[in-house]
């Protein structure tokens, strides 16, 4: 139920929970907890018994694309080259160990493997570039001070020796980006190469009456 304050462009809704009552503003969205009061007077000449102001608001209209990492492209990206990636290993348990390729299989792989490659390293951090740019704002003029201020330079005020920007934030992930995929390149290469291989036992031969085998130097 929403009843108008005696304020301009400004509408009290009232929850039917225990002790809740929030301020909305209509136009934006905006939700305005310091304007309620246990007794808020409404233009009917009501009050709002029981109500108390409201501490904590989120606004869940806000664009989810403000968030980072939340953007469709970058998102579809990363999954398709880790899908990519991590299907070779189900293809190589089911195919035989020592199986030469013939020479499509060759031309095949070789497609599958640059197209995973050019995802990985080319279209997955350059989605998270044009949304850390487009979506974040994350510049070169937007300062990057963090939890209380410990990143805050001394240029302005605070205490680090240098100064940090959201940019330089957008360029660590891409780093980790390229990191995390090459690190599960050579994984992959390795879990391949690696198959049918077995440790050799360290196990003493023994003879039929239980008696280690050693031979004569």
């Amino acid at each position: 139920m929403s009843r108008k304050l005696a304020v301009s462009g400004v509408s009290a809704t009232t929850v039917r929970a225990q002790f809740h009552n929030s301020i909305r503003n209509p136009a934006k969205h905006t939700v305005f907890p310091s304007c309620v009061t246990p007794d808020t007077r409404l233009q009917d000449g009501s009050t709002l018994k029981g109500d108390v102001t409201l501490l904590l608001a989120i606004d869940l209209t806000k664009d989810i694309t403000t968030l980072p990492g939340m953007n469709q492209a970058f998102l579809v990206s990363l999954g398709a080259a880790l899908l990519l990636t991590f299907a070779a290993v189900p293809y190589g348990k089911r195919r035989p160990i020592g199986t030469p390729f013939t020479w499509g299989e060759s031309m095949l792989a070789a497609v599958y493997v640059f197209a995973t490659m050019f995802i990985a390293y080319g279209i997955v951090p350059d989605r998270w570039i044009q949304h850390s740019d487009k979506n974040l704002h994350w510049s070169k003029q937007k300062l990057l001070f963090g939890p209380f201020d410990l990143l805050k330079p001394k240029a302005y005020g605070g205490h680090f020796p240098f100064t940090l920007s959201y940019q330089e934030v957008r360029d660590v992930v891409v780093v980790l980006i390229h990191v995390l995929f090459f690190g599960l390149q050579i994984w992959v290469w390795h879990w391949w190469q690696s198959r049918g291989k077995v440790a050799p036992s360290t196990e003493i031969e023994t003879s039929t009456y239980g008696r280690p085998l050693v031979r004569k130097s």
